[in-house]
């Protein structure tokens, strides 16, 4: 088992976000020094009530502090960005991490965020598989014509290319049982949400399991599941020492609309 640090980039209004950003530098000194595997930073645009940063300028200048570990965007809204934009930005981060970069992408849940960027919530799906085939095809083509849906790409050449080959691992966030068996056909790995019960998550881990069967491929070498963990002398304790930092979050997740992203038999509100 590895460990790594997800950067927990949202932060309440009125605080200095030149601080928490130092802050956020020596917290990544902290898990490098103590021998972490990872740092990740996931995406959201329009966050209020929170103060938040966007991941790839920033792991880009955390990266310097990273040292052997891994980086990783965990998730990019793949249906609200641009493939040509995230193909290049990808690439640039594999170089700038020498090699060590994960790319993790989503369907993301939010309203707001569609329509801020012109996204249908009923074409997300096929905008993110279409993106995805374009990523790749710039990754490991010399020349890419495409004409989909929703991109368009005459002979374009992207010389720039990631240093991992053929590119960098690709994940899957998935909260829903279809989005779990698409991570089983076309991710690297599936990206385990914080806050799955754990009766819906061994249920969807037999799921992937099969999925990943019926695609005939097998089970990927890491697994890499998000966790809340707080250490304390007692469970009280952990749970008085995280309320104040994770309650509004979580919060602010039901008022965003994450609850109905998840499967029918799970659910983030009863305790909120």
């Amino acid at each position: 088992m590895k460990f790594g640090l997800i950067i927990s980039k949202q932060h309440p209004p009125g605080v200095s976000m030149v601080e928490r950003f130092r802050e956020h530098i020596e917290q990544v000194r902290a898990a490098r020094d103590a021998g972490f595997d990872l740092i990740v930073m996931g995406q959201h645009y329009l966050s209020a009530p929170f103060q938040e940063i966007q991941p790839m300028p920033s792991l880009a200048r955390l990266a310097a502090e990273a040292g052997a570990m891994r980086i990783g965007a965990t998730v990019l809204l793949l249906p609200l960005l641009n493939p040509v934009d995230v193909a290049e930005q990808v690439a640039t981060l594999d170089v700038i991490c020498e090699g060590r970069f994960i790319m993790g992408v989503g369907l993301g849940y939010r309203e707001e965020e569609y329509e801020a960027f012109g996204v249908q919530g009923k074409e997300r799906v096929a905008r993110f598989l279409e993106s995805l085939e374009v990523i790749k095809r710039l990754w490991t083509e010399d020349e890419v014509t495409h004409h989909g849906r929703f991109f368009h790409l005459t002979r374009a050449r992207m010389a720039l290319r990631p240093v991992q080959k053929p590119h960098p691992p690709i994940w899957f966030a998935a909260n829903n049982d279809g989005a779990v068996e698409r991570s089983a056909r076309m991710a690297d790995a599936w990206v385990i949400n914080p806050h799955a019960k754990l009766q819906v998550l061994q249920e969807q881990v037999a799921l992937y399991r099969r999925a990943l069967r019926e695609a005939g491929k097998p089970f990927p070498a890491e697994l890499p599941m998000m966790r809340e963990i707080c250490v304390a002398e007692t469970h009280e304790a952990a749970v008085r020492l995280a309320r104040p930092y994770l309650e509004k979050k979580y919060q602010a997740y039901v008022q965003w609309g994450q609850h109905r992203a998840l499967p029918n038999d799970d659910d983030m509100t009863p305790d909120v």
